[in-house]
């Protein structure tokens, strides 16, 4: 049988995840047959289990049976994604030891209404980590000034970590060192390196939305055709080019010798996940965030939607390399044209933190909702 794209894109070095989870996905075997496809890891956030379960009845007869023992909301929440994330993860261990812990994860968000509570994200994590105990789980913290440090004592406590909301490169660049600090604690105190796996979680598609937004706004008022001209020549290439830089970072860093004498005691690179990759711009192609990021020793988490759309029709053809002549060109003309990413970045930082808590209290009372609907009368 020929490989497909999916299969294609491993066999280069990149991972395709699935950014979404339902206890249905796993009960049909779709998930299993996209794992058979080439499908090597899942995201989930609160976002996706609300939707999930909110918006089906998939989850009704698990919300009813265990309502009835009482407990709080949150207790039922965290029985409930616990459960889906322990029966993704089972699905996924195969995939866990055939790779040797490169792939086969399942990542789970830490309640983002601690984002900003240091010692409190980082006792979650914890009591996460034991509750689903399982090897191939990574936990989700925010890459914030106050997730830095959650982010290192937990990998330092030899807990796996998806750190997410990246934007910038400033921000990817702390995300690698503050891992490499978490290494050295974890091996100072003689912990195995080897047992623990991160992922870096880069943005991609909000910063098209909010650049292009910008150049719009410019395009209007704009007189100059030239000016005009350079504005929509730009449209749609701010995160590509972001991602560009990044990937240089990333590659540098991880190919160090900081890096490499921590690799000699068991260490392994903390990936590159391109995450935020479903088109949002319909006027863009449907698989635009996967054909644009496929680079070495990466991974790039989809909707299903665009794992469907590239087994389709993509192609498995390096995008990203050491060469960001042309990523640099597509940023000084970004700010030479007063569309200024710093503040992009900023901004979606604090709004994707703000989301997430915000998904997380719908979660709650999407779940809420369901108990008092399921009451018998």
């Amino acid at each position: 049988m020929s490989q497909t794209s999916i299969q294609q894109l491993d066999e280069f070095g990149q991972s395709i995840w699935l950014d979404y989870i339902s206890c249905e996905i796993m009960a049909t075997g779709r998930l299993k047959k996209m794992i058979d496809q080439g499908l090597r890891g899942m995201t989930t956030n609160p976002t996706i289990f609300d939707k999930a379960i909110s918006q089906t009845n998939n989850y009704d007869e698990c919300i009813r049976k265990s309502s009835e023992g009482g407990g709080t909301t949150f207790e039922l929440y965290d029985n409930l994604t616990v459960r889906d994330v322990q029966s993704a993860a089972d699905i996924f261990r195969p995939i866990y030891e055939k790779t040797n812990g490169l792939d086969g994860y399942v990542s789970l968000e830490i309640n983002p209404e601690l984002a900003m509570k240091i010692e409190d994200t980082i006792a979650e994590g914890i009591r996460l980590h034991k509750k689903v105990n399982r090897p191939n789980v990574l936990f989700k913290v925010p890459a914030t000034e106050a997730g830095f440090p959650a982010f290192e004592e937990l990998i330092a406590e030899e807990i796996n970590v998806n750190i997410t909301l990246i934007f910038s490169p400033e921000q990817y660049e702390k995300t690698a060192k503050t891992y490499l600090k978490g290494i050295r604690r974890l091996l100072q105190k003689g912990g195995d390196a080897s047992k623990v796996a991160s992922v870096a979680s880069v943005f991609v598609s909000r910063i098209d939305a909010a650049v292009d937004m910008l150049i719009n706004d410019r395009i209007k008022n704009e007189q100059a055709e030239a000016i005009t001209f350079r504005l929509q020549a730009l449209q749609g290439k701010a995160g590509a080019a972001n991602s560009g830089i990044i990937f240089k970072k990333y590659s540098d860093i991880f190919s160090g010798n900081e890096f490499l004498n921590l690799k000699e005691k068991g260490a392994k690179v903390q990936r590159l996940l391109w995450g935020s990759t479903g088109t949002k711009n319909p006027a863009y192609s449907d698989i635009k965030y996967v054909t644009e990021l496929i680079g070495k020793n990466t991974v790039n988490t989809v909707p299903e939607n665009t794992f469907n759309a590239f087994l389709d029709h993509g192609a498995a053809q390096e995008a990203l390399t050491s060469d960001t002549s042309g990523a640099g060109s597509i940023l000084r003309n970004l700010a030479e044209l007063d569309i200024d990413l710093e503040t992009v970045f900023a901004v979606l930082l604090k709004n994707g933190v703000a989301s997430f808590e915000k998904s997380f209290r719908s979660l709650l009372h999407s779940i809420e909702e369901k108990v008092n609907l399921l009451k018998p009368a």
